[in-house]
């Protein structure tokens, strides 16, 4: 399985951090290396990597870079203040995806405990809470897949969007840590992955991804999802998600709101498969959620061919937002939820940290 974020020891250099360089796959194989927290926030910027959970663990690494970076500062204050600003430049990387933002609050949370510690202190305490956010993550993932796959029968085709896979988390996935889980219980699954424009990640990633597992799929452009579900090829539509609010509504990559719509006209199962750092109860609507706007390149071009006329006017939201009404089921590491039920849950306990 494709690993994601990784980190070396350097001799007598500190720790690197390597990261796959998902613009280039499946063409290429090309490996960023990031030494400082600048450089890990414009990986993340530049989608270098992407996925929520990804960007959420890449921004921790990020973070004790910068307690790397500060080795030669003793004083706690000037510390402190120091990570401050770090943490202000990775956080602008990416609105939309709260795991960024949940990820920075777990950091935070320990630099501040040990700001009066040595700084080889600081910063080795600070890769071992990455490094534990991304453990956490895969297993969470292994949960979503195990509590997903009894959604799907014995035998099933599923439509994806986007990627949510490994490249997308610590590892394994969420909406495709469901189609594993189940694929691991001895289930004969099928996928259509839908081609995900503007940028691709359904054909680039995760159709590169299922090959590389051998599970069998086939890519369609995204205009093509409708007729696949008409003619009853679709037996569950399987997605991952940017940010869940409060009420269950979804922002996920632009095109997974006119899915659950064709899903719900044609009879078909939604489900929504995430970890519960990607729910914010802080977001009590999807009106609330902000939505990063993105290069016109991306759509008037592909790769380096310009495939639209100069000049024209562009908009390019990455991602949408489905409406709770939409969504039959949201899978996490605690269980399957409606969002009905999912409010219910948020209102009787506060959202965990580990």
């Amino acid at each position: 399985m494709v690993e994601t974020v990784w980190t070396k020891k350097k001799d007598n250099e500190g720790v690197e951090v390597h990261l796959i360089d998902q613009r280039v796959l499946p063409s290429r194989e090309v490996f960023v290396v990031c030494r400082t927290h600048q450089e890990m926030a414009d990986a993340i910027r530049d989608m270098v990597v992407r996925g929520a959970p990804a960007i959420g663990i890449s921004a921790a690494f990020g973070i004790a870079l910068g307690a790397q970076e500060l080795e030669s500062i003793v004083d706690p204050k000037s510390f402190l203040s120091e990570m401050e600003k770090m943490e202000r430049v990775i956080a602008a990387t990416r609105p939309t995806a709260v795991n960024l933002f949940w990820a920075l609050a777990r950091m935070k949370k320990i630099w501040a405990e040990i700001a009066d510690e040595a700084p080889r202190y600081r910063t080795d305490a600070l890769f071992l809470e990455a490094q534990a956010i991304k453990e956490d993550d895969i297993e969470r993932n292994r949960k979503i897949g195990s509590f997903g796959q009894t959604l799907l029968p014995e035998s099933a085709t599923v439509l994806t969007h986007c990627n949510a896979g490994a490249l997308a988390t610590g590892g394994y996935g969420t909406a495709l840590g469901v189609i594993r889980g189940a694929v691991e219980a001895g289930k004969k699954i099928k996928v259509y992955a839908d081609e995900t424009r503007p940028y691709l990640q359904g054909a680039r990633l995760t159709a590169y991804e299922l090959s590389e597992d051998n599970i069998p799929v086939t890519l369609i452009t995204d205009s093509m999802a409708a007729m696949v579900m008409a003619q009853g090829k679709i037996n569950a539509v399987i997605v991952g998600a940017d940010r869940i609010a409060a009420n269950g509504d979804t922002a996920n990559k632009i095109g997974t709101y006119g899915l659950a719509v064709l899903a719900k006209e044609h009879g078909i199962p939604f489900y929504v498969a995430a970890p519960f750092s990607t729910i914010d109860p802080a977001t009590p609507t999807g009106r609330s959620i902000p939505i990063e706007e993105r290069s016109s390149r991306e759509v008037t071009h592909s790769g380096e061919v310009q495939i639209a006329p100069d000049g024209i006017s562009v908009y390019n939201p990455a991602f949408d937002v489905t409406p709770a009404r939409y969504i039959t089921a949201i899978i996490t590491e605690k269980g399957v939820f409606s969002p009905e039920d999912l409010s219910h849950h948020l209102g009787q306990e506060s959202l965990p940290n580990t």
